[in-house]
Order: structure tokens, then C-alpha cells, then sequence
């Protein structure tokens, strides 16, 4: 079932039973509305993106002289959209994961690529094909959804491994689930092989999606980066971005423990044998709120009344168990009552 197919169904679900329990919704910029800061006022004041690029190094506590690395983007599908058209003319391999975020594969093929996919649910698995005299892209999302969680220890070692297999491949981290600075160590490691792209944003953590990221570039990707320079964001993009890095600099704190309470209700009042099917690593992985259950959704609306998503949604999968999440607004905050 696809994303706008099961959106149809949710809502006939949810009209004809006030009794569900909604763990379905997906839209965090809805849920999350009244910790979105405020945009800048109406100024003409000209923010740089050699500033802006310093002062997310900064924030996530990277060399400053990686700043020349350090590509300022409209956000991470912008900086997916302009790195897959250069692996394009590249003539490159792009393994992309198949059960995460269709509009992977949309970009991509629209860049002109044909993407193979590999499994994460209910666990990464990474492609066993050999090199050949490609370059080879692996894109990875750490924290991924709909996983729930980072790459363990074990799997950032089978990545390195792969990666180490030729020198033609490198990876694309897709790291705007992550809500902490400095980002995670496993994302750390990954970085220093010095084969891995990182693409991050302000769509989470500011929940302002579409206007400002960066895209951190390997050390011998100069051609890359002059695909970056030719397609910068709009001086309102850069003004907005300033704000919320300096301004705003807690709303990733912010977002991250309205999502751990949220997540909180969710597990009171999941039935013991639906939570007992949800992997502890996603329960207690900071700021999530994808929690994969090894149950069908099926199963989980006629036996237990619980509405949660099918994998299917998400993309291509294998896997019979299906994601809960903790954005509906019966695991919002109490409202207050009037006395």
C-alpha cells in the first residue's frame, strides 16, 4: 500500500472507530507546529554562505577547515537532487535503501540513475555485489526511519569493510533524523575513512523543511562542489538560516524532548505484547519517532486496535512487520484546564 493510499485509509479507519489507537501519523511539522521558531523579519541585510558553513562546523563541532567542504544547500533533497545528477554524468553505481524514503528513488531516476536497493527492516543489509570500475555510492541514513535507530558498532565495521573492498566507493550520509550535536559517533567514524558525503538540514531539528542544509563533501570532490556553488539558495533562505543558528540554536533540544514524551505515551499505552515487539534500540534512540513492531499492521488493528503503518509505505520490503509512531495528538501535551 502506498503513502497516499494508506493516508485514505487511515482516515476511514479513524471515522468509523473514535476507539483506535492512531500510531500513524507522519507529518512531525503538524505535530510539532508551536516549537517551529518564527521567521526573520522583512531586512537586507546580506548573510554569506561562508559564514553559514563556519557556523554549522561550529555547531556540530567539525574542523573549521573543512569549511570549503562545507556546501550550503536548500536542504538534504536539494543536496541529493544536485549530487545524483553529477553521479549521473559519472556513470555511477547508487545503492540506495529500499524500505526508507521513496523519493530517493524519484530523485535519482529523475537524475538520470538506475538505483539498486538494499533492506533495512528489520535490520541493515548491505549489498554483496563486487566492485567493478564504477565509482559506487552507498546511501546510508543514520538515524534511519523507519529503523528507529543508528547504525550499531557491528554495522558501521560491515560499512567501513565495504567500503575498504575498492577504492571507487563511497558512501551519502543522510544524517537529518540526527537531532544531537555533535552528530553520532558512528556518523564520526564514517566520516573519517574520508569516502563519505554528509547531508544534513534544519527540516527536523528547526522543523523548517525545504530551506537550509549543507552538504559536507569528501577531500577530492572539487568537481561536486562547483555543482553546489551554481545552485545556492535565495538570500530569504540564507537570512532564515543565520536566524536559526544563531537565534534558535535549542529547537533541535526542543524538538528532540517533545519527541521523547511524545514516545513516552505512545509506550504506556501500547498493549505489553505490542511493546515487547518493538526493538529496545528504537524505544530508547534520542528524538525518534518511527518505532518498527514485528507484527502486521493487520494484525495489530483487528487483534489489539492499534492503527500503525505498513511497511509498504516507506517502499519496497520483505519484511512482515510494520511502524508505530508517537505524532498523533493523543501523545501531544495535556491541555491545560481552565479553572
Amino acid at each position: 500500500m502506498r503513502f497516499e493510499e494508506f493516508q485514505e485509509f487511515r482516515q476511514r479507519q479513524l471515522a468509523a472507530s473514535a476507539s483506535l489507537m492512531d500510531a500513524a501519523e507522519t507529518n512531525v511539522y503538524r505535530a510539532l507546529a508551536a516549537l517551529r521558531p518564527e521567521p526573520p523579519a522583512e531586512a537586507d541585510s546580506v548573510v554569506y554562505r561562508c559564514d553559514l558553513a563556519r557556523a554549522w562546523l561550529r555547531r556540530y563541532e567539525l574542523p573549521q577547515e573543512w569549511s570549503r567542504r562545507a556546501m550550503v544547500t536548500r536542504g538534504v533533497r536539494h543536496g541529493l537532487d544536485v549530487v545524483f545528477r553529477w553521479l549521473g554524468t559519472e556513470q555511477a553505481r547508487l545503492w540506495l535503501p529500499g524500505d526508507v524514503y521513496p523519493v530517493y528513488f524519484e530523485l535519482a531516476r529523475a537524475a538520470g540513475l538506475t538505483p539498486a536497493s538494499y533492506p533495512t527492516l528489520p535490520a541493515p543489509v548491505l549489498p554483496v555485489a563486487p566492485a567493478d570500475d564504477r565509482p559506487e555510492y552507498l546511501l546510508l541514513a543514520n538515524p534511519s526511519k523507519p529503523l528507529g535507530r543508528y547504525l550499531s558498532d557491528a554495522e558501521c565495521d560491515a560499512v567501513i569493510a565495504w567500503l575498504q573492498q575498492s577504492p571507487r566507493r563511497h558512501l551519502l550520509l543522510d544524517c537529518v533524523y540526527d537531532l544531537g550535536a555533535p552528530f553520532a559517533t558512528g556518523t564520526t567514524r564514517l566520516l573519517e575513512t574520508g569516502r563519505a558525503v554528509l547531508l544534513h538540514s534544519v527540516t527536523k531539528g528547526w522543523l523548517w523543511p525545504r530551506s537550509f542544509g549543507v552538504a559536507l563533501l569528501g577531500p577530492e570532490q572539487s568537481e561536486l562542489a562547483e555543482a553546489f556553488r551554481a545552485d545556492p539558495p535565495s538570500p530569504e533562505q540564507l537570512r532564515l538560516a543565520e536566524r536559526l543558528l544563531s537565534e534558535h540554536a535549542d529547537a533541535p533540544q526542543q524538538v528532540a524532548a517533545e519527541l521523547a514524551a511524545r514516545a513516552e505515551r505512545l509506550f504506556e499505552r501500547l498493549p505489553a505484547q505490542v511493546l515487547a515487539a518493538v526493538p529496545a534500540a528504537s524505544r530508547t534512540s534520542p528524538g525518534n519517532y518511527f518505532f518498527p513492531v514485528a507484527l502486521p499492521a493487520q494484525t495489530l488493528l483487528r487483534e489489539h486496535g492499534v492503527l500503525a503503518l505498513p511497511v509498504g509505505v516507506f517502499g519496497e520490503s520483505n519484511w512482515s512487520g510494520s511502524v508505530l509512531t508517537s505524532l498523533a495528538d493523543a501523545f501531544g501535551p495535556t491541555p491545560a484546564v481552565v479553572r
